[in-house]
C-alpha cells in the first residue's frame, strides 16, 4: 500500500497552527495557548486514514526567550518537517496582516520546492474575508481564509488539501499490530527527550539544558528487533517534565501536566526517569504513585549515570569496594525510597554517551511479556493460603480476614478476585504484604497488581434478610 501523504502546518509564532492542527484532526491533541512558543517539537497525527498531519513550532520566536540554542533547535525541527512534507500549509494571521517575517518564511518555502497552500487564520466570518486579500502578494496559487477556533471555512480547507494530495487509496489500510506505548516521565530536565532521541537514532525531539523544553506529549514509532528476530512495535511518548502540583504557576505548565498524566493513563509501560546526581525526590515519589494508581508496568531509569561514574572514579569513596557495589547500593536505596514500586527494574544509563541504552527496550519487552501472563489458579490459591498461614491478618472488629478462593480476572494490570469473609477486613498493610508476595513468587517484577475483594453479604440475625437496603 502507498504510504500516507504528509501535510505540515508551518508559520511564525502564535498564528494558530496548533488550534488548526486540532481542528483538522477532529480532536484536541496539541496544547493551545495565547503565549507564543508553546509548540517546540513536531507533533503528528493521521487524519481520516488519508494523510499524516504535522504541527510545528513557530519560526522566528523571540518573545520572552533568550535561549538561542533552544530557538535554533526548535526551528530545525520545523524545517525537518518541511523537508518531510508533501504539502505545506503556510498559516498566517488575518488579524495582524502580512508581516516582513511572513515574507521571509514565504521565500524560504518557495526555495524548498514544495507545494504551498496559504491559510489565513483568524477569519471568523464572511465579513472578514477581505482581510485575506493582502496575502495574495506572497505569490502562492491559493489563499484560503479560515477560523481554526470557530470552524469558519474549515471544510473548504479540508477539501482543498484532499484535492491537492489526491484521494485516499481504495484498498483499506492494513490493520497495524498494537503498538506498545512507552511513556517517559519525570521532573523537568532529567533527559527524557535525550533518551527518546537515542532510541530513535535521530534528533527528532528538541533537547536543551533549559528546564521545561518539552511542553506537550510527543509520540514517535519505533520497531525493536529482538535476538529471536521478532519485531516488537513500540510507540515512544516523550512527556513534559512534571513539577509538584503546588509549583505549577503557569497555565501552559498546567496543561502540560494534564497531558502528561493522560499519557501515563494511555501507556502500557512507563519509565520513571530520575537524575543520577539528584536521586529520588519527593516529586519522583508522587509521580511513581500516579503510575501505580494508573496500573501501569514501571521501570526506574537513572539517567546521567556517566556523571556518577566520573565522580566515583575521582573520589574513590571508601564505603564501596568498586563501582558495581555503589550501583547496587544506589538501586537498593532508590527502591527503598519508592517502596511501593512493584520490585521494578532499575536501569543505569547515559543518553548523552549511549551508556547501557541497549537495556531500555529489552526491559520494555520483558515487562510487556510478563504483564500479559495468565497464572495457574491452583498455584495462586496455594500461595494465598501459604502466606496467610505464615502471617495471620490482624483482628478487625474481632474478626480476621479469611480468603476462601482466589482467581485471576485480568492482566495489564494483573487483577485477582479474592472471595473472602468480609471485604472490609483486609487492611492496607496486609494488602501490600499479599501483593509483594505475588510479585516475588511469580516473578512479576515491575508489574503492579490489584485485588478485588468479594465478601459474604451480611445478614441480620434471626431474619434471613440481607443487610443494606
Amino acid at each position: 500500500m502507498k504510504r500516507l501523504t504528509t501535510v505540515a502546518l508551518v508559520g511564525r509564532p502564535n498564528v494558530g497552527k496548533s488550534r488548526l492542527f486540532n481542528r483538522l484532526a477532529g480532536r484536541r491533541l496539541a496544547i493551545v495557548h495565547d503565549q507564543a512558543g508553546v509548540t517546540r517539537d513536531v507533533n503528528s497525527t493521521v487524519v481520516n486514514d488519508h494523510y499524516t498531519l504535522l504541527d510545528t513550532g513557530g519560526i522566528g520566536l523571540v518573545v520572552d526567550m533568550d535561549h538561542d540554542k533552544l530557538i535554533a533547535a526548535a526551528e530545525a525541527q520545523v524545517w525537518f518537517a518541511v523537508e518531510a512534507a508533501d504539502l505545506i500549509c503556510f498559516v498566517l494571521d488575518g488579524r495582524e496582516g502580512l508581516t516582513s517575517l511572513d515574507e521571509t518564511i514565504a521565500e524560504r518555502l518557495r526555495q524548498s520546492g514544495k507545494q504551498v497552500l496559504a491559510v489565513v487564520n483568524k477569519i471568523d466570518h464572511e465579513g472578514m474575508e477581505s482581510r485575506s486579500v493582502e496575502f495574495e502578494a506572497l505569490g502562492f496559487n491559493r489563499v484560503i481564509p479560515v477560523s481554526a477556533e470557530h470552524g469558519f471555512n474549515a471544510r473548504s480547507l479540508e477539501q482543498e488539501i484532499e484535492e491537492i494530495i489526491g484521494p485516499p487509496p481504495e484498498e483499506k489500510p492494513q490493520e497495524e499490530p498494537h503498538r506498545i506505548h512507552l511513556a517517559f516521565v519525570g521532573r523537568p530536565n532529567v533527559g527524557k527527550s535525550s533518551l527518546c532521541n537515542y532510541l530513535l537514532e535521530d534528533e527528532r525531539l528538541v533537547v536543551s539544558e533549559v528546564p521545561g523544553t518539552t511542553r506537550d506529549s510527543v509520540m514517535l514509532d519505533l520497531d525493536f528487533a529482538g535476538k529471536d528476530g521478532q519485531n516488537l512495535p513500540f510507540r515512544l511518548v516523550d512527556t513534559a517534565g512534571l513539577r509538584h502540583r503546588g509549583k505549577v504557576s503557569h497555565s501552559i505548565e498546567y496543561f502540560s501536566s494534564v497531558r502528561t498524566r493522560h499519557a501515563i493513563e494511555r501507556s502500557d509501560i512507563v519509565f520513571l526517569v530520575i537524575d543520577a546526581e539528584t536521586g529520588v525526590t519527593r516529586q519522583d515519589k508522587s509521580l511513581a504513585g500516579e503510575i501505580i494508581d494508573a496500573g501501569k508496568s514501571v521501570a526506574l531509569i537513572v539517567n546521567k549515570w556517566d556523571i556518577a561514574i566520573d565522580k566515583f572514579r575521582a573520589s574513590q569513596p571508601e564505603d564501596y569496594v568498586n563501582m558495581d557495589a555503589f550501583r547496587k547500593d544506589y538501586a537498593k536505596k532508590a527502591l527503598e525510597e519508592i517502596f511501593f514500586l512493584p520490585d521494578s527494574p532499575v536501569l543505569f544509563v547515559s543518553a548523552l554517551r549511549g551508556f547501557a541504552m541497549d537495556r531500555v527496550l529489552k526491559v520494555a519487552r520483558g515487562l510487556w511479556e510478563t504483564s500479559g501472563r495468565t497464572l495457574s489458579t491452583s498455584r495462586i490459591n496455594a500461595l494465598v493460603h501459604e502466606m496467610i498461614e505464615k502471617r495471620q491478618p490482624r483482628y478487625i472488629d474481632n474478626k480476621r480476614f479469611k480468603a476462601y478462593y482466589t482467581v485471576q480476572t485480568g492482566t495489564r494490570p494483573f487483577t485477582f478476585r479474592i472471595f473472602c469473609n468480609r471485604a472490609t477486613k483486609l487492611d492496607d498493610s496486609y494488602r501490600r504484604y499479599l501483593q509483594n508476595g505475588f510479585i516475588r513468587h511469580f516473578k512479576l517484577d515491575g508489574c503492579p497488581l490489584r485485588f478485588e475483594l468479594k465478601g459474604k453479604e451480611k445478614r441480620y440475625a434471626g431474619t434471613g434478610r440481607k443487610g443494606g437496603r
